[in-house]
């Protein structure tokens, strides 16, 4: 009696222990990138999974033990994606497997996720295009003046914080960190485009996620004179407000808030499970005095743009600090690149947070980091670049050529500011009277 009583209690332990070990998929989701497809499925726990390819024709097989699907893989949208279907079924009677009939070839890649302050446990599947052709470092494009003198133009890298699986903060009305900031690069991007001497390109394009490093890489990789870095403050205290300006801290972080916001951004490559970069190919000494000299030139530069775009900023909302914060982000350690991170506001702020989801804000935020960054190159432009010829023949103001009325602006005020007239700023702008209005853009005529 003893005896069986003691197998039975062995037994229930057993299906105890099987019972906490089993998981249920609660949501899959899938994003396009450039160069891969994201597939991440959503878990009630951790789970064990391998995958596996086969050929003629392509799949690839994902077994994940002692789990059960609770979601429609029907609904995934796999257009422009290397999947072509996705089938499931049970295997040895408790384990799940998931099937991805493939379009063509992919190189896979499969990391398990612990859960964070927006998701549970996560397995995601990485599939990487296998036709991809690297990035050729092409020679600047450049820009013939009137007087026939060439220069390149100046390249900024427009970085849009979070995306994909990583959504940033959520802030008023379950806005997405991920969301404005896009919206805000991609206008910051078109000003660029309209600008002479200026070209830039969005690190981002659309919603997927791209590694910390890799941001940097890419940067790099287009021969960046600058990179910005678009984000939305989030802290514990709903009333921080304001917006501010980053650079890298080569001693840390200079506030606590700047502390615990970069922590938070940091955490972000958690999401990508994105490798470092490394000076190991040169010898210890020479790469540490490298690094120094290149961190030190480019901390000073990135300091003088911060504090131009700063200034900017602070015609157009309250500002958090009046001076460039310093932190340990790292989306700013580029040794070799100028790099800033703006935070343009708290988006767990009512009040902040309600403005940053409006497309006029959004254009004047756009606007404000645009006329910092041409300010900055104008007074210190890159050697062989259109901007630096123009210097070169003359004084050049080098202000922004847009300007956001403030609270006690007047036209006659503003166009003495800029050297010119009021009837020309009237013309340019075409308006039929003086009267402006707190917010409104005026166009300043060359």
């Amino acid at each position: 009696m003893i005896n069986r009583l003691v197998m039975l209690l062995a037994c229930v332990s057993l299906w105890l222990v099987n019972v906490t070990q089993a998981a249920d998929i609660k949501g899959v989701r899938l994003w396009r990138a450039p160069d891969n497809t994201r597939l991440v499925f959503d878990l009630s726990g951790p789970v064990d999974h391998k995958i596996f390819e086969l050929e003629n024709p392509d799949r690839l097989v994902i077994d994940i033990k002692q789990a059960k699907l609770k979601s429609a893989l029907s609904e995934l949208t796999l257009s422009n994606t290397p999947i072509n279907k996705v089938r499931h079924g049970k295997r040895n009677g408790h384990d799940l497997r998931v099937v991805l009939d493939l379009k063509t070839a992919v190189r896979p890649r499969s990391f398990v996720l612990k859960p964070n302050q927006t998701y549970g446990d996560r397995l995601v599947i990485d599939l990487y295009d296998r036709n991809v052709k690297p990035i050729v470092k092409s020679a600047p494009q450049v820009a013939i003046t009137s007087s026939g003198r060439v220069g390149r133009d100046i390249i900024i890298a427009v970085d849009a914080g979070h995306g994909g699986d990583d959504p940033g903060a959520i802030g008023y009305r379950g806005l997405r960190e991920k969301d404005v900031v896009l919206k805000i690069a991609r206008r910051l991007h078109q000003l660029f485009a309209r600008e002479p001497g200026f070209k830039s390109f969005l690190v981002r394009e659309g919603d997927y996620y791209v590694g910390l490093r890799q941001r940097t890489v890419i940067a790099r990789q287009r021969r960046a004179d600058l990179f910005v870095s678009i984000h939305a403050d989030a802290f514990k205290n709903r009333r921080a407000n304001g917006a501010s300006v980053f650079a890298i801290s080569q001693r840390g972080a200079t506030s606590e808030t700047a502390r615990w916001l970069a922590s938070r951004e940091n955490s972000s490559d958690l999401i990508g499970g994105v490798g470092n970069v490394s000076l190991s190919d040169k010898d210890a000494t020479l790469a540490g005095v490298l690094l120094d000299l290149s961190m030190t030139a480019t901390l000073t530069s990135s300091l003088e743009a911060g504090g131009q775009v700063l200034r900017q900023m602070g015609q157009i909302s309250r500002l958090h600090k009046r001076h460039v914060e310093q932190a340990g982000f790292l989306v700013l350690k580029s040794p070799d690149i100028p790099s800033i991170l703006v935070e343009t506001g708290f988006i767990t702020n009512p009040i902040d947070g309600k403005k940053l989801g409006t497309g006029s804000h959004q254009e004047r935020l756009a606007l404000a980091v645009f006329n910092g960054i041409k300010k900055y190159f104008y007074q210190s432009p890159p050697a062989n670049t259109y901007v630096a010829q123009l210097k070169q023949r003359g004084p050049v103001r080098g202000g922004p050529t847009r300007y956001v009325i403030q609270r006690g602006d007047t036209l006659s005020e503003i166009a003495s500011r800029y050297n010119v007239s009021v009837s020309s700023l009237r013309s340019r702008n075409k308006l039929k009277a003086d009267r402006i209005r707190i917010g409104q853009i005026l166009h300043i005529p060359n």
